[in-house]
């Protein structure tokens, strides 16, 4: 996995890890036993995790107890817990990790369908609802936009969103969506500082990553993002 690790003033650490296509399919079945069938996750606490039946929205749950809202229809999770691990599941879309200086933290899919419906700034709304302050966020992998064609209607909804930062191209010279650069205008628009990326695109390293646009993939990577108190 990659981890990304940031130190928070009173001492605790939050730790974003994002799985690689080694570290296993992380897909969840459609029904029954929501978890079963997923590989063990290998960071975090040993404790329930919360996951997601992700819906490309901008639904928000609060997590107050691990494992919480197991299964809700959602695409962001909010939590101010320690060893309360939120997870989001992405092949393609962004994965992203809010957090601010006062511990809480925000889990967000964001793919097209979820960064027009505001899914960034309805996670940092919720966190500020709770006393969240200093927001700031990293991206984990996604597809970048040389490899994104995108319908021009569809395209102009997006820009509408977010500016025209959304504007790419891909290697063909065709219209493309800037995923990473839509998120970072998201997140801007949200007053969220974006101060760490995992600058690689999924869909040109399928030695590392899964991808439904490039590949057809069914499988799926996961990032998993809690805040753990050192022991005294």
């Amino acid at each position: 996995m990659l981890l990304r690790s940031v130190a928070l003033g009173d001492g605790s650490v939050v730790h974003a890890a994002f799985s690689l296509r080694r570290d296993g399919d992380f897909a969840l079945p459609p029904e029954g036993d929501f978890v079963r069938g997923v590989p063990p996750l290998r960071v975090g606490p040993t404790v329930a995790y919360t996951w997601l039946r992700q819906q490309h929205g901008a639904a928000v749950v609060m997590v107050d107890a691990p494992g919480e809202h197991c299964g809700a229809p959602a695409d962001a999770a909010v939590t101010a817990c320690t060893n309360s691990p939120l997870t989001i599941r992405t092949a393609d879309c962004a994965p992203i990790a809010i957090y601010s200086s006062n511990g809480m933290l925000g889990a967000v899919h964001a793919g097209w369908h979820g960064v027009v419906a505001g899914v960034v700034g309805a996670c940092a709304t919720a966190m500020r609802a709770r006393g969240a302050r200093d927001l700031r966020a990293i991206l984990g992998p996604c597809i970048h936009a040389e490899c994104y064609e995108f319908g021009r209607e569809d395209l102009a909804r997006v820009v509408a969103v977010v500016g025209d930062g959304a504007v790419g191209v891909t290697g063909n010279g065709a219209p493309a969506m800037d995923l990473p650069a839509s998120v970072a205008s998201a997140l801007q628009r949200a007053d969220v500082e974006l101060t760490d990326r995992v600058d690689q695109c999924t869909a040109c390293h399928p030695q590392d990553f899964f991808s439904h646009r490039a590949r057809a993939e069914r499988e799926r990577h996961v990032m998993v993002l809690w805040r753990e108190q050192p022991s005294r």
